[in-house]
């Protein structure tokens, strides 16, 4: 009688043990497919510019008006540079950059201070255009680029300079820039 009662005790403690580990099985699985979820969902932030409207961020594609409005303000201080200034123009263009390209823009960007430190050349830019390819993460932005060499303007000439990007989650980083070449004329 005593071997029944301790049987049907142990039973009712195993079928609970076996009860309690699948529950536990569920949950972690509930768990592991919250995480999967929240992990593949769209993120969106909506961002209230000053100038026009509302930027909507998503994470399956850069908007047009939010790669404009990035450009524009890397191209602005990009562009923009004196000798006094070099090293916080080189900073404030590398806290934008992919870490992927950060190497070769820095080596770049070392060049152009190296240059130019100790000199009295100074660079401004006026924008006239700009285009925007959010699909191929590219902009393109034309002005007239202006040198002055220490009190007087030695050049004014119109260039174009693209600017590519790279877009992860809702990251936009510049991944490099430059100037467009004129096409050659043919006589």
């Amino acid at each position: 009688m005593d071997i029944d009662l301790a049987h049907d005790k142990s039973q009712r403690v195993l079928r609970q043990r076996n009860g309690l580990a699948l529950l536990s099985l569920v949950l972690g699985l509930v768990a592991v497919g919250s995480v999967v979820s929240a992990g593949r969902k769209d993120r969106e932030v909506v961002l209230v510019p000053t100038l026009r409207a509302p930027v909507t961020l998503t994470s399956a594609k850069v908007s047009p008006d939010y790669l404009e409005m990035v450009t524009r303000d890397v191209a602005l201080v990009a562009l923009n540079r004196s000798p006094q200034s070099l090293t916080y123009w080189m900073d404030s263009i590398l806290e934008v950059t992919d870490e992927q390209a950060r190497g070769q823009v820095k080596k770049a960007l070392m060049k152009v201070v190296a240059e130019q430190q100790s000199s009295q050349i100074t660079q401004f830019f006026t924008p006239d255009g700009m285009q925007v390819d959010p699909d191929h993460l590219t902009s393109t932005v034309g002005g007239t680029l202006h040198t002055v060499v220490a009190s007087k303007e030695v050049t004014s000439e119109h260039r174009t300079f693209r600017f590519t990007w790279t877009y992860n989650g809702i990251s936009l980083k510049l991944k490099g820039f430059g100037m467009i070449a004129k096409p050659e004329e043919t006589p």
